[in-house]
């Protein structure tokens, strides 16, 4: 058997874009299982964070350096150790890393050392990967095409396939900021009346984060990790800064800040938290009044493809059929 002409054959490829295409609805309607998993993984990480700033926080009160090391051997243990290799071999930080590749994996969700190597070293070799793929393949490939402009067209599809990790971390960030932004205002809600009731902000984040956890488990981790913090940090602000800044929102950083002048100046938390509800509330109004005014013009292209072609299949092909039939007949018989 010729394994070339099986791999360049159409009806391999269609079947295998087949095979594709029901995996990739299998595991649509598979992930939805899987959420308790995840779950269980984002309180691994917040108690990792926990431990975390607990060393940090021991270890200033002794008024030595970071002597616990357990938390950061866990975070390196995430971390293949030919990635780490790779990475530090190759010194990819210089070449792919900026001063905003942390805030942008945080945002996304993720945190450390470990995603960080993971991402600069999936920036490194999937250029690689594509490239090896899309040569071999066109040479594979039934064709005359010179070997030169095969190798070109490879590194063409490895230069696009390098910007894959990014686009990938901008939809890991669209959709975590997309869930956190629909839970806010609820949050703050709840918030308003834990503090309202007399509980504490960190009691109250505490008991936020516990009954979000079902709409938005990214706001649920983000709060226990904040509420971690306030534990722990010298500075309560710092803890608010950076709830804004691993979540990369406005309305969660207007909150944040609203709170830290609170704290600072003395004035009532939850009067700052009332305002902020309701001004979170008039937004989301304001959202859905706007999804809605852009909904007609959103609707017209699929309006004249698909409805009014039928419409008119509809209405005009009795009076064709009748037309038809007379041409057809014309002494009625």
């Amino acid at each position: 058997m010729n394994y070339i002409d099986l791999l360049t054959s159409p009806d391999f490829l269609i079947s295998v874009l087949a095979a594709i295409s029901v995996a990739a609805v299998v595991f649509t309607f598979g992930s939805s299982f899987v959420v308790k998993t995840e779950m269980r993984t984002r309180i691994k990480r917040v108690a990792l964070e926990r431990d975390k700033l607990r060393a940090e926080e021991m270890a200033r009160l002794r008024g030595s350096g970071p002597i616990d090391q357990r938390s950061t051997m866990r975070r390196q243990a995430e971390t293949k150790n030919y990635m780490k290799a790779i990475v530090e071999g190759f010194d990819l930080k210089k070449a792919f890393q900026d001063d905003a590749t942390v805030d942008k994996l945080a945002i996304a969700g993720y945190r450390g050392q470990g995603h960080l190597t993971t991402f600069l070293f999936m920036r490194f070799i999937t250029p690689i990967i594509i490239f090896v793929l899309v040569t071999a393949y066109l040479f594979l490939a039934p064709g005359s095409r010179p070997a030169y402009l095969n190798v070109v067209y490879g590194i063409g599809a490895g230069l696009v396939g390098s910007y894959l990790p990014v686009v990938m971390l901008k939809n890991a960030t669209v959709k975590r900021q997309k869930s956190i932004k629909r839970a806010w205002p609820d949050t703050l809600d709840l918030m308003l009346l834990c503090v309202e009731a007399g509980m504490s902000v960190e009691h109250a984040i505490k008991r936020v984060a516990k009954e979000i956890g079902n709409q938005s488990a990214q706001l649920a981790e983000e709060l226990t990790l904040t509420n971690a913090e306030l534990s722990f940090l010298e500075d309560r602000s710092r803890a608010y800064e950076n709830l804004a800044r691993r979540t990369g929102l406005d309305n969660v950083r207007s909150v944040m800040t609203a709170l830290i002048q609170a704290d600072r100046y003395g004035t009532s938390v939850g009067q700052a938290l009332r305002v902020m509800a309701e001004e979170g509330r008039e937004t989301r109004m304001m959202d859905a009044e706007k999804k809605a005014a852009s909904l007609p013009p959103k609707m017209t292209v699929p309006l004249i493809l698909f409805f009014l072609p039928v419409l008119f299949i509809v209405i005009i092909a009795p009076a064709m059929i009748k037309v038809f039939a007379v041409q057809n007949n014309p002494m009625g018989g």
